[in-house]
């Protein structure tokens, strides 16, 4: 490298940088900036409390590696800090007195990522902390620093000219395998008879990747365990030879990403853990893993699941997962599923409406079924849902005919049969997120049964939810091996499906569907302000996580219950699509009214988020509430809560489900519509801009930061 990755300018020893993670953050930030390795502190604190959000980066032993890569650093860097006094960065067992900050160019080559990963990784070693901790000078730890990366450099030269000799399967090795496609093997003692192998992968692909990878190599290493590690990180990944992956008796996910490619692990046993529990825990997981690999009923990874979703079945995190959070996962897992349904479907409505009317509503079953493009509808008269003679007693005629109503007729079949899959969807890929496949079959069933009986989408949640922990239930009974076969294609299905049935038709249908009923009734009773409060609420919950559970809840809610022929569910729908329009729309204007405000990379993406707020994905607001939570989500909320006011005053109603600016011809009235989403756009840019605009100055000013405190 040109440049060496610390100096003793970014040093701080036995220093008082503040009480609070943030406050050091900045203290080693504003380092970096002042010895010419970042141009931009602002910027760099944004990308590091960014990164710190996601998951807190205090491990244990007293060390914290807060890191991120960011537009604002120049050249790859690192800021060492020994606190005096230590302060918490959200370790279980303390504060950190060690804080090694790791700056990476957005931008930057590999190279520079394996010499960060090779830093991260090494702070699993004992011999290398306890130097770290022992430096009498900037100079001591600098040196410190420089001899493990000098040690990786010179071995990644040795094995470029001769790679080693891959340890033979049950020889008691521990491997891991980064982007340099250079193996760090160690030996243990004894010969294993089980072999794991390993997966580990954080959101950024910095530090905690490896400091995993390393940490499960270490504990294999002292008990003879045979394991081979893959590390997912930025720094490149060099897949686990397929040959390995099919002797390996059990699997290690340390992720908090999906898997990449994780379809290559199917039908072995697994365990899943975030990658900080393998850092803190890595024996505790090893142990899980071999149990995993005796055990016959253990869980393995899904044939289907080479998406990276996540998940056991689509993502469940592991076995220490709290009973919630897996039952959220798998809630958001059946939403995921529905959406792209009520996309097509929804849309394919409004087309219909716009080729033949929003009255073909009335009778489109009919005409997209007795007539054909050779003998296509004449004037039509209709009367309580059903074609009848001209003249008829109050009938009504439909506004068009001949071939564009019948095309709109069909068109809006094809939507309604999309749409009519919506309920059964979510209840069978709820029971997927619970149990996996065998889940699948009671959980449709009840969301069939759900559409049938009235129950709606309330059904549905509680038919995925009782078929997924039913089938989890029978998934572990003890069954004689000649019996095992026939479980998850047969007996599974068939007694899942039957006690779903007979749980909705003898005791929960009728209850469910009241209670649709009831809320439905309370819906379209909502007048006045009643109404306004409504839409307010419903603002609130589209832009408080842009695409989260709370925003997809709000969602689930409005396209579920969305009948064409009913105005209340109509301005719902309107109320939604219009309020998660605004978040993306209020930050892309803000990068153009403050640009001093955003960092390069922030400006360029407010470009992009014009496009996705117009074509309603809120979620293209999620990088500026990612780095600034504080400030963008409460003033986003403001907005929305405005928009979803206007939209329920100016009854404004959407035949769309999804689409944004893109479906105004489903929308009406269009002038309401364009309104409320202008207003809120404005309030959230105004309340961005003015909430960034008073940012307080840094808590450490660069003067009191520059000079070390003496112990």
């Amino acid at each position: 490298m040109n440049q060496p990755i610390i100096e003793t300018a970014t040093v701080r020893l036995d220093a008082d940088l503040g009480g609070t993670k943030q406050e050091v953050i900045r203290a080693l930030a504003r380092t970096l900036v002042d010895a010419g390795r970042a141009d931009d502190h602002d910027a760099l604190v944004r990308d590091l409390l960014a990164r710190e959000d996601k998951a807190a980066t205090g491990m244990k032993g007293g060390i914290a590696i807060p890191h991120c890569k960011s537009e604002a650093v120049s050249s790859p860097s690192l800021a060492f800090a020994r606190l005096d006094p230590p302060v918490d960065f959200g370790a279980k067992d303390g504060p950190a007195d060690l804080v090694l900050m790791i700056g990476a160019p957005a931008g930057g080559g590999k190279e520079h990522l394996k010499l960060l990963a090779t830093l991260a990784r090494n702070l699993v070693r004992a011999e290398f902390v306890d130097s770290l901790r022992a430096a009498a000078t900037a100079e001591d730890a600098v040196a410190a620093i420089e001899k493990v990366l000098a040690a990786q450099e010179q071995k990644a030269s040795s094995s470029s000219s001769s790679s080693p000799a891959p340890a033979a399967p049950g020889a008691g090795a521990a491997t891991t395998t980064d982007g340099g496609g250079a193996a760090t093997p160690t030996s243990g003692d004894g010969d294993a008879p089980l072999r794991l192998v390993a997966v580990t992968a954080c959101p950024t692909g910095i530090a905690h990747t490896y400091m995993a990878a390393d940490s499960l190599a270490q504990a294999a290493q002292a008990r003879g365990v045979d394991l081979q590690v893959e590390t997912q990180g930025s720094a490149g990944a060099t897949a686990l030879d397929p040959g390995v992956i099919e002797a390996a008796d059990a699997v290690v996910f340390a992720t908090d990403v999906g898997v990449r490619d994780r379809g290559r692990f199917a039908g072995k046993p697994v365990v899943e853990y975030g990658v900080k529990k393998a850092i803190d825990a890595p024996d505790r997981v090893l142990d899980e893993a071999l149990a995993a690999a005796r055990d016959p009923r253990a869980r393995r990874v899904s044939a289907d699941s080479g998406d990276g979703s996540g998940t056991a079945a689509s993502g469940a995190s592991g076995a220490d997962e709290h009973w919630a959070r897996g039952l959220q996962r798998a809630v958001m897992t059946g939403v995921s599923y529905m959406i792209p349904f009520v996309a097509a479907g929804g849309l394919l409505l409004a087309l219909g409406f716009l080729f033949a009317g929003y009255d073909v509503a009335f009778v489109w079953q009919e005409l997209s079924t007795s007539f054909t493009l050779t003998d296509l509808p004449g004037e039509v008269w209709y009367l309580d849902g059903e074609i009848v003679s001209a003249g008829t007693a109050g009938a009504e005629v439909l506004t068009h005919t001949g071939l564009r109503l019948y095309i709109g007729a069909v068109l809006f079949a094809i939507g309604q049969a999309a749409m009519g899959f919506m309920i059964a969807v979510l209840s069978g890929y709820i029971a997927y997120g619970l149990a996996d496949r065998p889940g699948i079959a009671p959980g449709f069933v009840g969301g069939a049964l759900s559409a049938t009986l009235g129950a709606g989408f309330i059904g549905a949640l509680v038919t995925g939810i009782l078929a997924g922990y039913l089938v989890r239930w029978m998934t572990t009974w003890k069954t004689p091996r000649w019996l095992s076969g026939l479980m998850p294609v047969v007996l599974i299905p068939l007694i899942g499906s039957l006690a779903i049935g007979l749980l909705m038709f003898l005791l929960l249908g009728r209850p469910l569907a009241s209670l649709t009923s009831a809320m439905e009734s309370w819906l379209g009773g909502m007048t006045g302000s009643s109404v306004i409060l409504l839409g307010v609420i419903l603002g609130l919950m589209m832009c408080f996580d842009l695409g989260g559970p709370v925003n997809k809840a709000a969602y689930t809610f409005a396209t579920a219950g969305l009948v064409a022929d009913n105005p209340a569910t109509l301005r719902i729908m309107a109320a939604v699509m219009a309020a998660g329009m605004v978040p993306p729309l209020a930050m892309g204007l803000a990068t153009v009214v403050r640009k001093r405000l955003f960092s390069p990379a922030e400006q360029e993406n407010g470009r992009a988020a014009f496009l996705l707020g117009a074509s309603f994905i809120s979620e293209g607001a999620i990088p500026f509430a990612a780095a600034d939570p504080l400030r963008v989500i409460p003033s986003m909320m403001a907005g929305g809560a405005v928009t979803g006011a206007l939209i329920m005053a100016f009854s404004v109603e959407s035949y769309a489900p999804h689409g944004g600016l893109f479906v105004v011809f489903a929308i009406s009235p269009v002038w309401g519509y364009l309104v409320a989403i202008l207003a809120g756009t404005l309030v959230a840019c105004a309340a961005v801009v003015t909430a960034k605009s008073a940012r307080r100055t840094p808590a450490v000013a660069p003067a009191a930061a520059a000079e070390p405190v003496a112990a």
